[in-house]
């Protein structure tokens, strides 16, 4: 498979493009870039920096890929972008490379969809098949697991971590870590409760909902200490892969404090 490039477009001779690689008009790319097999740039996309796209990506008009970071403390270090397979990445996206104070890599995974004016920041760990919606927005050294999906306008605060399966509401301003399969939503989020939709849609079984919602009930009840209810959730519930995620999630928690329902 040949490569196309439109007239218009300027790449830079040191680029590495791999087969069957498309870029459209009045692209950008350059001279540390890396375009996997069958990566189509639409047109208008600037690619730069030490950034490496994975195959059958595309990536639509105005996007920002791999320039330097929005932060203060960058200072041209070495940092890279990696962006995996598949991803959908949209008008007016920005996603920028790591620097030297979080591990020198930004790193996105395979299969996501990455909707129009969302932001990948700095030193983010991105999981596969995430969605961000329009103008959805991550800070510094965010991570999140598979299958998150953010609701648009939403904004995640930097160091925050998103465990896996989790779904952010639209408009929601996102400052605590959000356990694995829960639901958040707020000007400030609070936890309301697990992504039960988006569970039944992945083909959890009914039995494994139900003990991770009998879980649930017991980790966020009233009686005793939150280090209490998280040691007898895994007492009661120790088989079950799913509760094991959010405890194992709980217990790694670093700097941010969990993301709580709201008090009644």
């Amino acid at each position: 498979m040949t490569v196309t490039i439109h007239p218009s477009a300027i790449v830079d001779p040191a680029a590495k493009l791999g087969e069957g690689v498309g870029i459209g008009p009045f692209c950008v790319v350059g001279p540390d870039v890396t375009l996997g097999d069958g990566v189509r740039l639409v047109s208008h996309v600037a690619v730069d920096g030490r950034t490496s796209i994975g195959a059958g990506t595309v990536i639509y008009p105005f996007a920002s890929i791999g320039h330097r970071p929005q932060d203060l403390k960058f200072h041209g270090e070495p940092s890279e972008l990696v962006i995996g397979a598949r991803n959908q990445i949209r008008e007016h996206v920005t996603m920028n490379p790591g620097t030297e104070g979080g591990g020198m890599i930004t790193r996105v995974g395979d299969d996501g969809l990455f909707m129009m004016g969302s932001h990948v920041a700095h030193d983010c760990i991105v999981g596969d098949h995430v969605i961000m919606a329009n103008n959805a927005t991550l800070g510094g050294h965010v991570t999140l697991g598979d299958y998150v999906i953010i609701g648009g306008l939403s904004a995640v605060r930097q160091f925050v971590r998103i465990g896996s399966h989790a779904m952010i509401g639209g408009m929601s301003g996102v400052e605590n870590d959000v356990i694995p399969f829960g639901l958040v939503m707020g000007d400030r989020a609070r936890l309301a409760g697990l992504n039960l939709v988006g569970l039944e849609r992945r083909g959890f079984k009914k039995d494994d909902i139900h003990a991770l919602r009998a879980a649930y009930r017991m980790l966020f009840g009233s009686e005793g200490t939150f280090a209490e209810r998280v040691e007898e959730v895994g007492r009661d519930f120790g088989e079950s892969a799913l509760i094991s995620d959010v405890l194992t999630f709980i217990r790694a928690k670093e700097a941010r404090s969990l993301c709580q329902p709201r008090e009644s």
